[in-house]
């Protein structure tokens, strides 16, 4: 048999195994809530995949290794979790605080800084390494900071800080 007809039958199961989620280089800084929120998706994770096993003769192997690999990438982010004190601060934005902060047309925004695996923008939870969250960590009210964004920087003014 030609080696051409191996390589293809290698390629086509290799086809079958989903693309591993790449980990953050990031520290994984994470609030109390959001390491919770990682832990429920692991438990939630080894339930599914017994369910798929259990039923794994009739067939949805991809399902299957699709949720092994979630698996090892939410197992993986437990493992590297730093819990972050709970913000106490209303002079400097930590990891944790919500923030009140004023665009150059004057309108106001409210966010609060999380961690990676926790952010959800449509929620205003925005992970403390994005370029908003790292214009904002360690300023004050009354600072004005610069937010690098692919859309061209701007100033930015931070009005209150809540914890």
């Amino acid at each position: 048999m030609s080696r051409a007809f191996v390589n293809e039958d290698q390629a086509a199961a290799q086809a079958d195994q989903p693309v591993e989620r790449r980990l953050s280089d990031q520290p994984n800084y994470v609030t109390a809530s959001g390491l919770r929120q990682l832990q429920q998706r692991v438990n939630e994770l080894n339930a599914l995949r017994s369910e798929l096993q259990a039923q794994a003769e009739r067939g949805d192997k991809q399902r299957l290794a699709d949720t092994e690999r979630d698996l090892r990438y939410f197992s993986a982010r437990v493992q590297s979790a730093q819990v972050v004190p709970a913000a106490t601060s209303r002079s400097k934005v930590q990891i944790g605080s919500r923030v009140r902060f004023a665009d150059a047309q004057g309108q106001e925004h409210m966010v609060q800084l999380v961690g990676e695996d926790e952010a959800d923008a449509g929620r205003g939870m925005i992970n403390w390494g994005s370029p908003l969250g790292r214009a904002l960590l360690g300023a004050g009210p009354g600072d004005e900071v610069l937010w690098r964004r692919p859309a061209g920087d701007q100033l930015i003014e931070v009005v209150e800080i809540d914890v």
